[in-house]
């Protein structure tokens, strides 16, 4: 047998989410690699991600990683899949990895992106990607507020409300905001994180940037474990995964190129 693991990009938008569905519920990133993967490989295929985006979620470094006895060379296997891939599916890079290698017990952590576009007009072009807020956002008080959830902290109250049970207490490496004509991007460097909490985040600050609730808050908010608590999630189409980390050094580095911009 052989290992093989993948580096996955997607546009989500048409997408049922990474996770395996019945057909009926739509094309999902599991399933359609599967299908791909053993018509390649000519053999039943299983794979296993590191991360489970939701509908509309979109990546542009999703972690997989396979176990096969086919006999196609790993480098020929991000071209062989493009003939059996939705248009809204790349695998950019494949490569041998020993047996062992599991993508959820081999990691450090995980970046997303978070982006807005803050114009009173709409972009059409970018509506895919980004959340549309009509209404001027205070950037600094978000840049405050991103400050205040970075550390080690039980995130229950920014959990999805249907959450799998499992530990709420995550750390959050860093919190960086870049503006830029109207686009603002939350990057969040995480070593995990519970259902919608990214979404959550970026859905709070946004309410600290119209004025609805305060930095001076999120003390009580955390501590208070409570989603009610807060607003709305923000919507699926504004996330992308961003990376995720298979060495401690570029984790760190990427935490560092976020604290010095």
């Amino acid at each position: 047998m052989r290992n093989i693991r993948l580096i996955v990009a997607y546009d989500g938008t048409d997408l049922a989410g990474y996770q395996k569905q019945p057909a009926d519920k739509g094309i999902t990133v599991q399933g359609a690699l599967e299908k791909a993967l053993s018509i390649i490989c000519a053999e039943p295929i299983q794979i296993y991600g590191a991360s489970r985006t939701d509908a509309g979620v979109h990546a542009r470094f999703q972690v997989c990683a396979f176990q096969t006895s086919g006999s196609i060379p790993v480098e020929n296997i991000p071209r062989a899949t493009i003939a059996h891939l939705p248009k809204d599916i790349v695998v950019t890079e494949a490569i041998e990895i020993p047996l062992d290698w599991k993508p959820r017990h081999n990691i450090f952590g995980k970046e997303y992106i978070y982006s807005i576009y803050n114009r009173e007009i709409a972009d059409p072009m970018g509506q895919r990607y980004h959340w549309h807020v009509k209404k001027s956002l205070d950037v600094e008080a978000m840049r405050q507020a991103g400050k205040a959830l970075e550390g080690t902290h039980d995130f229950s109250t920014l959990k999805g409300a249907n959450t799998t049970p499992v530990d709420p207490v995550k750390t959050i490496y860093a919190i960086g905001i870049k503006e830029n004509a109207g686009r603002i991007d939350i990057s969040v460097v995480g070593d995990g994180f519970l259902y919608h909490m990214v979404r959550n985040i970026a859905g709070l600050l946004v309410d600290i940037g119209l004025g609805r609730k305060s930095v001076a808050q999120i003390p009580e908010l955390l501590v208070a474990k409570d989603r009610k608590r807060i607003g709305k999630t923000a919507p699926a189409q504004g996330l992308v995964l961003e990376e995720i980390f298979f060495t401690t050094d570029r984790l760190h580095a990427v935490i560092e190129r976020i604290k010095e911009e």
